[in-house]
């Protein structure tokens, strides 16, 4: 499986501090639970990585 690798699959994601100050996202699907914790630098580089992303897709989208 891959990033263009499409799933049927329903999930919730929270995303949050929590009371370590770290940033929690929270992802639960088909039963399973998955916290991922970063530190404050780490969840600002993903957050940079997903705007780069969205701005790459909304680039392909509008060709």
């Amino acid at each position: 499986m891959g990033i263009n690798t499409e799933r049927d699959i329903e999930a919730n994601l929270q995303i949050g501090p929590t009371d370590q100050g770290f940033v929690r996202l929270f992802v639960e699907a088909d039963g399973m639970e998955i916290p991922m914790d970063f530190s404050p630098e780490e969840a600002e580089e993903i957050a940079e990585e997903m705007r780069a992303a969205a701005a790459t897709a909304r680039n392909i989208a509008s060709k």
